[in-house]
């Protein structure tokens, strides 16, 4: 097989989007993530692209450094402990959770006042805060 035709195109390809090959910055872990967006629309004429994009996404998770912190602080958390990281994470306080309902019943439930989160609640600050619902279980 003679490469020479692929290889200038190819070279465009890694020049015009190089996180294709290895995530260099968070920019780049953004665009990498928004083209996965983009070609999960038509996955099965995509599977090769976004496979090699996950791959790469998956290797910059794995090393970096906010990423290891936030799999540090996962480990070994009830709902609740899973509930406050995430808020503190993003900067929210007892009133910024419609997904559970009121400020107080916010407060009760982080507060282990006898309630619960709810399946319904953790589905829906599931996918707020774009995690699996699995993170809440212990």
């Amino acid at each position: 097989m003679n490469a020479t035709p692929y290889l200038e195109e190819a070279k465009a390809v890694f020049h015009a989007a190089p996180f294709l090959s290895h995530i260099h910055s968070e920019v780049e872990y953004q665009e990498a993530l928004a083209m996965v967006d983009e070609l999960i629309d038509d996955f099965d004429n995509n599977i090769a692209l976004v496979e090699r994009l996950t791959d790469a996404i998956e290797e910059w998770e794995n090393a970096s450094k906010k990423f290891t912190e936030f799999n540090v602080g996962v480990q070994s958390q009830d709902a609740v402990d899973m509930l406050r990281f995430l808020m503190d994470q993003h900067g929210l306080g007892v009133a910024d959770l419609p997904e559970i309902g009121s400020k107080s019943l916010v407060s009760r439930i982080l507060n282990r006042k006898g309630r619960d989160l709810t399946r319904r609640h953790i589905e829906a600050l599931a996918k707020r805060f774009g995690v699996s619902p699995a993170l809440f279980f212990h």
